[in-house]
């Protein structure tokens, strides 16, 4: 399999990512940054063929009615630079970590062991989950400390994703390794006849773009990304992408392909490698109304898709990456490539997937939710959200029942990729363009270009505290750490 290249005929890794905004700014005043492409003695022709690697799934043990997941975050070593160990850190391993899956209506409990040497938090992002254990900064835990957050999963099936979220250190954390998948099932009509047998038709894709030095360090911050011998190592499943298309030999007649974009910055946009489309079925907070033919899905960092794919119907997929930072990934591979193994034909999909009511905002309470710079700093309505206190000053102060519409407005001429805790929302439109096809889905994050904006509307239900608070920030972990992050607190009505 041939592995395409970017316009300038160079294979990804030797391809510098642009330099945009504040990054731009200060590049100018360095010599850390050259843009000239790097050399790269690993570059190939053609792409090995190595079979998928599945993340393990996460057994729990039950006690009294209660699911309980035991996750040990520890640091080691990985080679996600071909032939070049880096130290990394991850879930019960060393990148990465296991599946979780667990179905709406069930009692959980995470016993969440920190052995990373720093604080941390597991933020559970996508759930709808009381703030006390969402996993924000507000509970960040020590070394050898052990987080036990218990909750009653409420939510319809999706695919979520868990990761670390404490003040400063999301970045570093998240670009080590520190991330899993995290799966809601539920017992709708949808899916009993969508693949669900983990690992065999139901699998999960978590793709990453990241920035490695040629020593091996892992870069995270703009000093790092300012290094002039970066590389942009392309991962799938924490597997190194490179110069390898993965193959899948399906053993059943339809796939379900679950994708998570945990790159701290880049975008990977997902699509066939002969041009036909791919049906869709869910964003990341539910399923679709109905299965959708697509040309592409674009994710930005942070965001989730599932798609179906008829194992007759032989497909290699291709991600298309582009750096939403001031530097990064750029590039297309052919990521993927599924044979067909199997005997039979897959039932019909059923025609209705899900019911979903659009809101009718006329009543709606509005807020404008401004994506702010000052120079370096970053920030949500002017302020630059690095501390609690400062966090607190920008709160957003809402009640259970409330219904909003936001328009997320963003004032700075840099990508941003928006989130919000506790609740999905529906996007209303975008840049003035109301939302059509697999827009009209239930999100929790949300694509905002320079300069543009977009309009959200979303209910506050169940929960409530007076104490602790939920989030909403800018998704590129980078600009999160830099001060795009607000507190939202949600009280009783």
């Amino acid at each position: 399999m041939s592995r395409k290249r970017n316009g300038k005929g160079m294979h990804r890794r030797r391809f510098l990512g642009g330099l945009v905004g504040a990054g731009a700014a200060l590049a100018a005043t360095t010599t850390a940054v050259s843009l000239i492409a790097l050399t790269d003695d690993k570059n190939k022709a053609s792409a090995a063929s190595v079979a998928l690697t599945i993340p393990d799934l996460l057994t729990a043990t039950t006690t009294n009615g209660v699911d309980v997941y035991t996750l040990d975050m520890q640091t080691g070593t990985s080679e996600v630079l071909s032939g070049v160990s880096s130290t990394t850190a991850g879930f019960n391993q060393s990148f990465l970590g296991p599946t979780i899956k667990v179905t709406n209506g069930d009692s959980v409990q995470m016993n969440v062991t920190n052995n990373l040497g720093a604080d941390t938090t597991v933020h559970w992002h996508g759930a709808h989950v009381p703030a006390k254990v969402d996993g924000g900064p507000q509970v960040a835990f020590a070394n050898g400390e052990t987080w036990s957050p218990a909750f009653t999963v409420n939510q319809e099936a999706c695919t979520l994703w868990y990761h670390p979220h404490a003040l400063g250190t999301t970045a570093e954390q998240v670009s080590k390794g520190l991330a899993g998948m995290l799966i809601v099932d539920d017992d709708s009509d949808a899916s009993a006849a969508l693949p669900s047998d983990y690992g065999v038709d139901d699998i999960p894709i978590i793709l990453q773009c990241l920035a490695v030095d040629n020593a091996g360090d892992i870069k995270y911050n703009l000093t790092g990304y300012q290094s002039s011998t970066l590389n942009f190592p392309f991962l799938v499943n924490g597997v190194n992408a490179d110069s390898t298309t993965f193959t899948f030999a399906a053993t059943k007649s339809r796939l379900r392909l679950r994708f998570l974009n945990a790159s701290l910055s880049d975008i990977i946009t997902i699509q066939r490698n002969d041009g036909s489309t791919l049906t869709q079925i869910a964003t990341e907070q539910a399923y679709l109304t109905k299965a959708t033919e697509v040309d592409s899905i674009r994710l930005v960092a942070g965001s989730r898709a599932e798609i179906v794919i008829d194992a007759a119907d032989a497909a290699t997929l291709d991600a298309v990456i582009t750096t939403g930072w001031v530097r990064g990934g750029s590039g297309t591979y052919s990521f993927l490539t599924i044979s067909d193994s199997s005997s039979g034909t897959p039932a019909d999909l059923p025609s209705t997937l899900n019911t979903i009511t659009r809101y009718d905002t006329s009543a709606f309470t509005a807020r404008t939710i401004k994506l702010t710079q000052s120079g370096l700093n970053m920030g949500i309505n002017g302020v630059v959200g690095t501390t609690m206190a400062a966090m607190k000053a920008a709160e957003i102060s809402t009640t259970v029942g409330a219904k909003e519409i936001w328009t997320i407005a963003n004032s700075t001429q840099l990508e941003h990729s928006f989130h919000l805790h506790d609740v999905p929302f529906q996007v209303i439109s975008t840049s003035g363009t109301a939302a059509s096809g697999v827009d009209l889905g239930w999100k929790d994050t949300v694509e905002v270009i320079g300069g543009g904006t977009v309009v959200i509307a979303m209910e506050f239900t169940d929960y409530s505290d007076d104490t602790y608070m939920y989030m909403l920030h800018c998704h590129l972990a980078q600009h999160e750490d830099e001060g795009m992050m607000a507190a939202l607190m949600v009280t009783a009505s």
